[in-house]
């Protein structure tokens, strides 16, 4: 029994790069393209070329890269996320770009990998962002326990949109103190999907919050 099911499989993954370092780019697409239920239908060097090339293409999951020479990443997620409201966008990054990763998570992305990345991580990540899967670690989860933390505009439309449930923040709270998904399933007593659920959510929430706040600055002008 070593096929899966066909029924459990969406139809092939339409997987898209933006990745400036040649190299990287070219063998990641390579990785793609040989990756059973998944394909690359773009490979892009820069922001730019992503705005003029992945509207049309509608890809499922989107693999950017955060620091992009000219447009970066995650101004380019901004703008790609109104167009491609259906498209999963997963950053590239360094080590130490917290800051960066959680502004490209309030602007749209549902996870992040850190780079060297390995030809595996990179299409286990596309399989499970698909899957409803989000990746954060403990540094993200503090940023984001902060963001939760500061007083709602007041102009969510329905303030419930931007508000942590109980649930939600145990979870959080167990991703602070280092915890694995794993770990966090068995305390509270679910499944690891239903912990990757509850981070979708929380990531969901922290867009809408993010824009409530984007709003307030306009108005306050």
């Amino acid at each position: 029994m070593s096929h899966s099911h066909p029924a459990t499989l969406p139809q092939t993954i339409r997987v898209a790069l933006v990745e400036d370092q040649r190299g990287l780019r070219e063998s990641l697409k390579e990785v793609l393209l040989n990756s059973e239920g998944i394909t690359c239908v773009a490979a892009c060097a820069n922001g730019e070329e992503a705005m003029s090339n992945l509207p049309s293409l509608g890809p499922d999951v989107v693999f950017m890269d955060i620091n992009l020479p000219g447009m970066d990443g995650v101004s380019c997620v901004r703008e790609l996320t109104r167009l491609l409201p259906d498209t999963l966008w997963v950053m590239l990054t360094v080590y130490d770009n917290t800051e960066a990763v959680f502004n490209s998570l309030q602007a749209g992305a549902s996870g992040y990998l850190q780079k060297p990345v390995k030809a595996k991580d990179l299409i286990a990540a596309a399989r499970e962002v698909m899957a409803g899967g989000s990746p954060m670690t403990a540094k993200i989860a503090r940023l984001v326990v902060q963001a939760f933390r500061k007083p709602a505009t007041g102009l969510v439309m329905n303030a419930t949109e931007a508000e942590l449930t109980l649930r939600e923040q145990a979870v959080l709270d167990q991703l602070v103190a280092g915890f694995s998904y794993k770990e966090i399933g068995e305390k509270l007593q679910v499944s690891d999907h239903t912990v990757h659920f509850h981070i979708r959510n929380i990531y969901k929430k922290l867009q809408v919050r993010s824009r409530a706040q984007a709003v307030a600055k306009v108005m306050k002008k």
